[in-house]
């Protein structure tokens, strides 16, 4: 996967005002609603008032190793949870993960490794790792791979911890292992990201490697994971995601 094409995907909300303007424009009311069940419909709103005054709603964040319930994964970082698994930006296309949002400046939330596995950061990675689940823990007979990114700075200097370069390949980490900190990455230096973790988790292709994360189809819904809703299309469009640990 090329880190500079996947960052673009992830990128809000100037982008996604002129996406919507002229999608509208051009494909009438089935485009509205297909951009305004996310953008118009409450997340974006909620995300850009967070951002604005994090301390007015601190009632939306969610706390970094926290364990809801019985969830197999740990939370990997503080903050609110703005985006969700299936939220939708653009016509034909559907968010792959959870962006969770620290309200404070790039390089200052930690990010955690939310389980054991194996850590890769490919080479020119500048904010990504990509963690190998030997067994998912849900499913023992398949291997998983949680994708974590926006580990940087509007340059690309890096947050990810210093444990793990450029050309780290299958290290072993543990759950609650300090992985680095919360950018705003984008991999296109005048349109930088709000600061936030982008967390999916990765589907394997059967022979030992990860799968696009780029394609929903890749990725799995992370609700059963961490133990609360967090799947855009069941929790609706302007409801906070709740973790009761």
């Amino acid at each position: 996967m090329d880190e500079k094409t996947l960052n673009k995907s992830h990128k809000f909300p100037r982008r996604a005002r002129l996406v919507l303007f002229l999608a509208v424009g051009a494909i009438g009311l089935t485009g509205f609603y297909l951009l305004g069940r996310t953008y118009l419909g409450g997340r974006n709103t909620m995300v850009i008032n967070y951002l604005r005054n994090p301390a007015q709603y601190s009632d939306y964040e969610v706390q970094a190793l926290t364990r809801c319930a019985n969830a197999p994964f740990l939370l990997p970082s503080k903050g609110f949870i703005g985006y969700l698994w299936n939220d939708s930006f653009k016509p034909f296309n559907r968010h792959q993960g959870i962006d969770i949002f620290a309200g404070t400046d790039a390089g200052k939330t930690p990010v955690y490794a939310p389980y054991d596995g194996f850590l890769t950061r490919e080479e020119g990675w500048r904010s990504s790792i990509i963690i190998r689940i030997p067994q998912d823990p849900l499913n023992p007979s398949q291997q998983i791979w949680l994708y974590m990114t926006h580990m940087a700075d509007p340059e690309g200097n890096s947050f990810i911890d210093s444990a793990f370069p450029p050309g780290t390949y299958d290290k072993p980490v543990f759950t609650g292992d300090l992985l680095g900190f919360q950018g705003n990455y984008s991999g296109d230096p005048v349109r930088p990201v709000g600061v936030h973790l982008h967390f999916s988790i990765v589907r394997d292709d059967g022979s030992g490697n990860y799968l696009n994360e780029l394609d929903i189809a890749n990725t799995l819904d992370p609700t059963p994971y961490f133990g609360f809703e967090l799947n855009a299309k069941v929790l609706g469009k302007s409801e906070i995601p709740r973790c009761s640990p």
